[in-house]
């Protein structure tokens, strides 16, 4: 139906988004029920504990990405971290009780695999659970404070930009603000410009080398130069800079929002609030129609030639570039 709706224009593109993104979290929740249901019957309850009171499940779900900033595509994977507020013991009732800790992770893996099996309809989602802490070679479900002391002490740069964009959408809703607590003293750091430009810059382009296969006349508008990674690497930027003194800049997570926040703070100008935006909107809605179509995101350089050269120059403009 949201498909039908985009491609006869009867819902705008932001719609869209909004649509699927919804659609991901109803069946999130869904999900997360079954597999806590069956957990609990297996094995019991665990016990959880929230600043020293005991809280309801003490698991949530943080969309990261694209579902983060509720921007969800037709193809988009799911980036997502899972955390818990469980206590040291065991659970309680059940067939075979075991430890809390181990209870979470088993809760986290059941929850992938419903989300991936393949079924004769095909699968749920793709899910990266990259974005947790330590990445692919740390625990599947974090405790909610080991959370908290690795993006103070051990987070790169990267994983602040991602966590700018990250809502916690379903799950225990005490631990869901706990989240939202310590996602704001994160974001409100404050930041050394030269060093944060750097940084972002180096992972830009990190990326750009590992996801973008140069084609002569080719524009490549969600990787190539100007396009909608650039856009989003130089929100990110201004408000991982900016939020220490905005924190108003953290209200939202979408990319247009929070370019409308950037615009009200006076941290960019108008001219340069409404090309982005623009440019964004442009790009987002070709992107999703090859999306449909399963093609890849390419169009001739000189069809958007203007609108990403300006993007390219609003980059090189704040990332203080020659």
């Amino acid at each position: 139906r949201v498909a039908a709706a985009d491609v006869t224009g009867s819902l705008p593109l932001m719609r869209v988004s909004d649509n699927l993104s919804y659609i991901a979290e109803t069946l999130l929740n869904e999900v997360v029920e079954i597999a806590w249901t069956y957990l609990v019957e297996k094995h019991g309850t665990p016990t959880c504990l929230l600043n020293g009171k005991k809280c309801d499940r003490g698991f949530v779900v943080i969309a990261y990405g694209k579902l983060g900033g509720i921007e969800l595509g037709y193809a988009s994977d799911l980036d997502l971290v899972f955390l818990h507020a469980g206590s040291k013991g065991q659970t309680t009732g059940g067939m075979r009780q075991i430890d809390n800790a181990q209870f979470f992770s088993r809760l986290g893996q059941r929850v992938v695999h419903i989300l991936t099996a393949h079924t004769r309809a095909g699968n749920l989602y793709e899910i990266d659970m990259r974005l947790r802490p330590s990445g692919s070679s740390g625990v599947l479900v974090s405790q909610i404070e080991s959370f908290s002391d690795y993006q103070h002490k051990n987070a790169w740069t990267w994983e602040h930009q991602a966590l700018a964009r990250a809502r916690a959408i379903c799950g225990d809703i005490h631990l869901m603000e706990h989240f939202n607590q310590v996602q704001k003293k994160v974001l409100l750091l404050p930041r050394d410009k030269t060093k944060l430009q750097g940084e972002v810059c180096d992972m830009r382009e990190r990326i750009r080398k590992e996801r973008l296969k140069p084609k002569p006349g080719i524009f490549n508008i969600k990787q190539g130069r100007g396009g909608i990674v650039d856009i989003e690497f130089l929100v990110q930027y201004l408000v991982l800079l900016n939020s220490n003194k905005y924190p108003e800049l953290l209200k939202f997570t979408d990319n247009v929002r929070q370019i409308q926040s950037l615009n009200e703070t006076k941290v960019i100008d108008e001219y340069t609030a409404n090309l982005l935006r623009h440019a964004y909107l442009i790009f987002r809605a070709v992107a999703h129609r090859f999306s449909l179509q399963e093609k890849p995101a390419e169009v001739t350089e000189d069809k958007f030639y203007r609108l990403q050269q300006k993007v390219i120059e609003i980059w090189k403009t704040y990332m203080q570039i020659k």
